[in-house]
């Protein structure tokens, strides 16, 4: 079986039960049957070291973005900068950027003009655009309809909203992609969701080291814990769980053609 971590940050995981080694957190995630992970960037401060770490693994790629909650710590990134980190051939997205409105509050004007920014990126590099979105179902959707965000397409990641929007995002031409979150017991409109959205337009993802899957929920995520989402999922649409990881991870190289597998 070979599964993709659509989204990690291999960057921050807590590595305590591994010595501090990230390649034995990865050698766990190998036996589990991850075969790619997705390293994504959410400050440009931590961008070298997240291309560091796609660039030490073959099986990793990267992103670059500024996450729609950090600061800019000086001067917002723009397009042209954001397009020129992208170059590097393990770079296959642009993001995570996106809205937020449950923990940035007031006026949000500086979120919007940023996540404009990066999807004019995206659409000038030609990479996928990885989107989150949190309270801020309208918005987020009017805001790639008014970018014209479909010429690139990318993923709603970690996916915690409803049936309508997920049908409007891949109107649009994104991947719907489900965390840990989904095997939560109180999470039953997502869990509706997730049997609804066509496999063929499915990603699976951690989020790690945040949002660990039952049974280890509350604990320190992992790449390796995908395949809980993967198992809950597959259990839940009635299916093989091994048909959901073949179908997965043909989505997650559709969506992010610079990555190799």
């Amino acid at each position: 079986m070979y599964l993709v971590d659509s989204h990690c940050h291999l960057d921050q995981l807590d590595l305590t039960a591994y010595d501090g080694k990230l390649s034995d957190a990865l050698v766990q995630a190998a036996n589990q049957g991850v075969g790619h992970m997705l390293c994504v960037c959410i400050t440009l401060q931590d961008f070298p070291q997240v291309l560091n770490v796609a660039q030490h693994y073959p099986h990793v790629s990267a992103s670059v973005g500024l996450h729609p909650n950090e600061d800019a710590q000086g001067a917002e990134p723009t397009v042209d900068h954001l397009v020129a980190l992208a170059q590097h051939e393990k770079v296959v997205a642009i993001g995570e950027t996106g809205l937020d409105y449950y923990r940035s509050t007031g006026d949000l004007s500086w979120q919007h003009e940023r996540f404009r920014r990066h999807i004019q990126a995206a659409k000038k590099a030609n990479k996928a655009l990885i989107v989150h979105s949190r309270q801020a179902r309208e918005d987020t959707l009017r805001i790639l309809k008014e970018e014209e965000a479909m010429s690139v397409g990318g993923v709603m990641h970690c996916f915690t909203e409803n049936e309508e929007m997920a049908n409007a995002a891949m109107d649009l031409g994104f991947y719907i992609s489900f965390s840990g979150i989904v095997t939560f017991a109180n999470a039953k409109e997502l869990q509706a969701v997730a049997k609804q959205v066509p496999l063929e337009r499915m990603l699976i993802e951690t989020d790690s080291p945040y949002l660990a899957p039952v049974p280890h929920r509350g604990k320190s995520n992992e790449p390796a814990y995908v395949r809980h989402v993967a198992d809950y999922i597959a259990e839940l649409r009635g299916i093989d769980v091994a048909e959901l990881a073949e179908q997965t991870t043909a989505n997650f190289f559709n969506c992010f053609k610079q990555a190799r597998r």
